[in-house]
């Protein structure tokens, strides 16, 4: 395999790539034998854009797969494009050009690709714009992150930036309160008004935000928390707070 190709493996990660950029497909290896409902499709939309079909013995496929599940599919890749701070600018503007609310999750020192699949699967649902992340000691996409994110790693742009809390700052020049989340804050999520233009700053579970992401917030908030534990998974805590922002933009 070329040094910058990608593996994308699991039944919903490729084909919703497929869908989306078929032609960054190299070549596609499926389970021998598991010509049904689920795979049969994919392999027939990967002959209809002339991308290569193997078929493989299981053993193959973990070998590849390298000990992920992956549900008899595996898909080499070209690299896709990686999103910076002018795509995010692209983006907000797109968004307000179409009298539409920008709605962004900004992830800080998040840097487990499970966490991260997760929350773009979360920020998909949702109906975020993109996801922003420091360029630095964050997680990327990945095929593990493909495969968590189930399609939303094709859908919700991961935007890298050099420096997280000048792209805040630019941000909140265009017009976007950023709200941030943080075990001191004093107002609880329920207690603080959430609509209009927003993006929503999550920080690493146990670490939380740095200190100067923290500083650039407009506002922080926190998660009332009844029981022992004094935090939640970050991409537990990102869907909570992300679709109290969903129905207060719908109640409003």
């Amino acid at each position: 395999m070329a040094k910058h190709d990608e593996l994308v493996f699991g039944i919903h990660a490729v084909t919703a790539l497929m869908n989306k950029s078929p032609e960054r497909f190299i070549e596609l290896w499926c389970l021998k034998g598991r010509e049904d409902e689920r795979l049969l499709p994919i392999i027939n939309l990967a002959r209809k854009y002339g991308v290569s079909v193997q078929m493989m013995h299981r053993k193959a496929l973990d070998d590849k797969s390298e000990g992920e599940q992956h549900q008899g599919v595996i898909a080499k890749v070209k690299p896709g494009k990686v999103f910076t701070e002018h795509d995010l600018t692209d983006i907000v503007e797109q968004t307000q050009a179409k009298n539409e609310q920008p709605f962004l999750l900004i992830l800080d020192g998040v840097t487990d690709p499970h966490n991260l699949g997760a929350c773009l699967r979360n920020a998909d649902a949702a109906g975020v714009q993109a996801i922003v992340v420091p360029k630095d000691n964050a997680a990327r996409i990945t095929s593990t992150v493909r495969k968590v994110a189930v399609g939303a790693a094709e859908s919700i742009p991961l935007i890298q930036v050099t420096n997280l809390a000048r792209s805040m700052k630019a941000l909140q020049e265009m017009g976007i309160w950023i709200i941030g989340t943080a075990g001191e804050a004093t107002q609880s999520l329920y207690d603080c008004k959430l609509t209009g233009p927003m993006a929503l700053v999550m920080g690493a579970e146990g670490k939380g935000m740095r200190r100067l992401t923290r500083e650039t917030c407009d506002d922080l908030v926190k998660l009332p928390m009844a029981g022992e534990v004094s935090s939640l998974n970050v991409s537990v805590a990102s869907g909570i707070c992300l679709f109290e922002i969903v129905r207060q933009r719908l109640a409003s």
